[in-house]
């Protein structure tokens, strides 16, 4: 039993969503390989043999999987599918995107977002939107499977000594062709990354108040922003910004959700994170039946007069 793992990377680094990843794999047993692909990758395939747990890097370097399309990747992977039990991918956009390409190919069943590993075979994931967990059992002769990150830790980056493995990195798709990116620029931690998240919604009224009131606090505590759905729609944050089950599922250390209600979407994508902090005008708000601790008040009040507070 053999499970092959889909490396995220910039071409350097190993992104820490494959990391979350290498860590279920752990869970289900057997040896663990790594399949790195993309165009002059070698710093990223050294960084990646030396991960915890990696048994063996497979790298496919060609120009055409420099820009990671799910069309050539997948034709890619498909060369050496058949040599494993297992596919993972974090749950990512990247893995959302390639790995339902994969399995069906290979005629089997994706089972997404997967939080647990019960065995081999078994694995659990949240339905309607967090609120139940459903036991999935497969018995395909490949299980391809996309791992929710935030409920596996990150192994180490160090410790491990892989033997790596060129690979055939099949054809370019001649239906597709990179045009271009447009790549957001963070100044604070990323919200998948962040241990601390300050995130803001409807009651903040314009994207101006959403700026004035949150930035110096994310300041202060070197957070990461986030943003309710209706906080986005409004135009108080950029997309990349939101939280919940259309957005980003976050699982930090500390979570200050702030002028946010507490609707069903946004609570799928931060309700496992470790410490949630509420600041709401409206005392019924569905966000305190999640939060540690709850202040009721007005969060324009609240929110600098914490800000000044704080000595981080």
């Amino acid at each position: 039993m053999t499970t092959l793992v889909i490396a995220e990377h910039d071409g350097h680094a190993v992104k820490n969503a494959t990391l979350h990843a290498i860590n279920a794999a752990q869970k289900i047993g057997g040896e663990i390989h790594v399949l790195v692909a993309g165009h002059e990758i070698n710093d990223a395939v050294q960084r990646i043999s030396r991960i915890a747990g990696v048994d063996k890097v497979l790298t496919a370097d060609a120009p055409h999987l420099a820009d990671g399309l799910a069309e050539n990747l997948e034709t890619m992977v498909l060369i050496v599918a058949t040599r494993y039990s297992h596919i993972l991918a974090a749950a990512t956009t990247q893995g959302k995107n390639l790995l339902p390409r994969i399995a069906a190919r290979l005629d089997v069943v994706q089972i997404s977002d997967v939080t647990a590993v019960l065995d081999k075979n078994t694995y659990e994931r949240p339905i309607y939107a967090g609120n139940a967990i459903s036991t999935v059992r497969s018995l395909d002769g490949v299980k391809v499977l996309t791992i929710r990150t935030t409920a596996f830790d990150a192994v180490p980056h160090e410790g491990g000594n892989a033997s790596i493995e060129k690979i055939e990195p099949g054809p370019a798709c001649p239906k597709v062709r990179f045009v271009s990116r447009d790549v957001a620029e963070f100044t604070r931690p990323e919200l998948t990354s962040a241990a601390i998240v300050v995130s803001g919604g409807r009651g903040l009224n314009s994207a101006e108040n959403y700026r004035a009131v949150l930035e110096p606090l994310a300041e202060k505590l070197n957070a990461g922003l986030g943003a309710s759905r209706a906080a986005v729609d409004s135009g108080f944050a950029p997309n990349h910004y939101q939280v919940g089950q259309t957005g980003k599922v976050v699982a930090p250390d500390l979570y200050i959700a702030v002028g946010i209600s507490g609707a069903i979407q946004h609570l799928a994508g931060m309700k496992d994170s470790k410490t949630i902090v509420a600041i709401n005008k409206d005392e019924e708000a569905p966000i305190f039946s999640v939060a540690d601790y709850g202040l009721v008040g007005d969060l324009f009040s609240i929110v600098p007069e914490l800000t000044a507070t704080l000595d981080v």
